[in-house]
């Protein structure tokens, strides 16, 4: 009997631990493998459990919060997994506000968790104490503050539920330090749903019949395309879609990868530096049709002009989507993969190569007054375009890019060349300068046997740089390409073209980056001249370890084709 007593009081104590210990063995039971963060104060206990569980989840020490979270997204895009980052309280919190508000608006799923002082102490003003629930609410999926070490386990499955299922996004759990502390008998139970939550809309079969009859009738239908193929891996079903009703089609910056850039239905990039055939042809379509994408306002233009003689069909699995921008005369709201299946059983299989002809017309005047100077400049001045196409040229184009934001992020997206799914990842919605370094490490660590390079400018590099020192400390072999114009590029054009070129504040003053990165323990070197450009570029790819390169380009050159601020797509300007 007494040696019953004690087996029954070792399973007990077996489940028996606090909520620190609770959070990670939560961590664990969904899968999580990695997470990136910077530890303080208000979240020392759960540093404290992760030291017990290194072999089984494994965490990244970023130099900065902001690097952690853009980290996490970083490994979300590349791997389709959920992103997680985990931070203190205070200014810890606080300073992943930018990279949640980022995964907000580009559907990114993270579960990010904060440490926050004991309840007792909520209200006061208490050391580092910020009311980070009511700062995140509007750009979280969902938050919750936890109290009690017993709401650990359902807080942190309900996380992970909420952040991957329907249209993706981040959650943060908010965790006082009390609760840390506290017992919980554990027990961790998957989430399956709730009553107010569907994430996945029940597909309108009649609504896919009317889309199908609009499409069959068309005479020129255009298809654009989001990161929404991405999100629900339709891809083939998307490819399938398009290839039978023989439709160009054209992506979103989001979108890029989603189908290959050599397909011959694929059209180009939409927006504001965009390609010229698909926003100029936007307006010439007669039945538009929309796949997980948004109409941002940097793909639409003036909203007054946008498609207006089109019926519009909107395929998208969020209903806040729908009719947003652009009304939509046949609305579908379900998973895309759902969706594009049965929509390309129903369409007839059709050709329709005058239309596209227009856009290779199109396309080879872009080429003659953009593109060829843009990849092959008559200048002794290198261009961001040419250094991009030497990168792609001389690859296995199977790499992930990942850039940070402005003219580099604009030439990277007009001409790398994607054969991969899940291969592009920027910074979209939000614009986040800094994105890009984090968000490659992360990548790169989700990543490990594919090839991930870093593409950022000179201004944007620097709103991370300290993450070097992550890269130096794990060893990740990230290559790092810096376009340096010493401008603040984009800013900068706008002046030009806008403002009577009045550069105010977008001259860069920099350091000397070679001696900076040196300092980190990474190969570097510094190409001025285009006869150093291929070499470099080789030598780069090759290298085992992480490297970086930084290549001068033009401090004036501008992206083109440009969409003028508040014009319609059609007065797309090619110079």
């Amino acid at each position: 009997m007494e040696t019953l007593e004690i087996k029954n009081k070792i399973k007990t104590e077996k489940k028996l631990m606090i909520g620190a210990e609770a959070v990670v063995q939560s961590l664990i039971e969904e899968g999580a493998d990695l997470m990136f963060g910077y530890p303080g104060g208000a979240i020392m206990p759960v540093y404290d459990a992760l030291y017990d569980f290194e072999d089984q989840i494994k965490h990244v020490l970023t130099r900065h919060e902001q690097g952690a979270v853009h980290a996490a997204q970083g490994y979300a895009r590349a791997t389709g997994k959920v992103g997680v980052c985990i931070a203190t309280s205070g200014p810890g919190a606080t300073n992943l506000i930018t990279g949640i508000a980022d995964a907000q608006i580009d559907s990114t799923p993270l579960v990010c968790i904060t440490g926050q002082v004991a309840s007792h102490l909520l209200g006061t003003d208490a050391f580092q104490e910020t009311d980070v629930i009511d700062i995140s609410m509007p750009v979280t999926k969902w938050n919750f503050q936890v109290t009690n070490a017993e709401e650990i386990p359902m807080a942190i499955a309900k996380a992970f539920y909420i952040a991957k299922t329907g249209k993706p996004g981040p959650v943060l759990i908010d965790i006082t330090k009390d609760a840390q502390f506290g017992e919980v008998n554990f027990e961790y139970k998957p989430f399956i749903g709730m009553r107010s939550y569907l994430p996945k809309p029940e597909l309108d079969r009649d609504k896919v019949k009317v889309a199908s009859q609009l499409i069959d009738q068309a005479k020129k239908p255009f298809v654009l395309f989001g990161q929404g193929v991405i999100l629900s891996e339709a891809e083939k079903e998307f490819k399938a879609f398009i290839e039978k009703a023989g439709i160009p089609s054209a992506c979103t910056i989001l979108g890029l990868s989603a189908l290959e850039s050599d397909h011959y239905l694929h059209v180009g990039m939409l927006g504001m530096h965009g390609n010229y055939a698909p926003n100029k042809l936007t307006n010439e379509c007669d039945v538009l049709i929309a796949v997980g994408m948004r109409f941002d306002d940097r793909v639409t233009g003036d909203l007054t002009k946008y498609a207006k003689q089109a019926k519009v069909i909107h395929l998208d699995i969020d209903p806040a989507e729908i009719d947003k921008n652009v009304k939509a005369d046949v609305a579908i709201i379900a998973d895309a993969k759902e969706s594009l299946m049965h929509l390309t059983e129903l369409v007839k299989t059709r050709k329709h190569e005058a239309w596209l002809n227009q856009f290779r017309v199109l396309e080879q005047e872009e080429y003659k007054e953009v593109i060829n100077e843009e990849l092959s400049p008559s200048t002794e001045i290198m261009s961001m375009g040419e250094v991009i196409h030497q990168i792609n040229e001389l690859s296995d184009k199977n790499n992930i890019i990942v850039t940070d934001v402005g003219q580099h992020q604009m030439m990277a997206c007009r001409y790398a060349k994607f054969k991969e799914t899940r291969s592009m990842i920027t910074s979209g919605g939000l614009g986040t300068m800094g994105f890009c370094l984090p968000a490659a490490i992360g990548a790169k660590m989700g990543m490990p046997n594919t090839q991930v390079i870093a593409i950022m400018g000179d201004g944007g590099f620097q709103m991370t740089i300290q993450e070097l020192g992550t890269i130096l400390q794990c060893k990740t072999p990230v290559k790092m390409v810096v376009l340096n114009n010493e401008f603040l590029g984009m800013v900068r054009q706008w002046q030009e073209l806008f403002f009577d070129k009045r550069y105010a504040s977008t001259h860069m003053v920099n350091p000397d980056f070679q001696t900076i990165v040196k300092g980190y323990g990474i190969t570097t070197k510094k190409v001025e001249k285009r006869e150093e450009l291929k070499r470099a570029i080789t030598e780069m790819l090759s290298h085992e370890g992480s490297y970086f390169l930084e290549v001068m380009v033009g401090k004036e050159n501008n992206v083109f084709p440009m969409i003028p601020t508040g014009s319609a797509v059609s007065d797309v300007r090619l110079k």
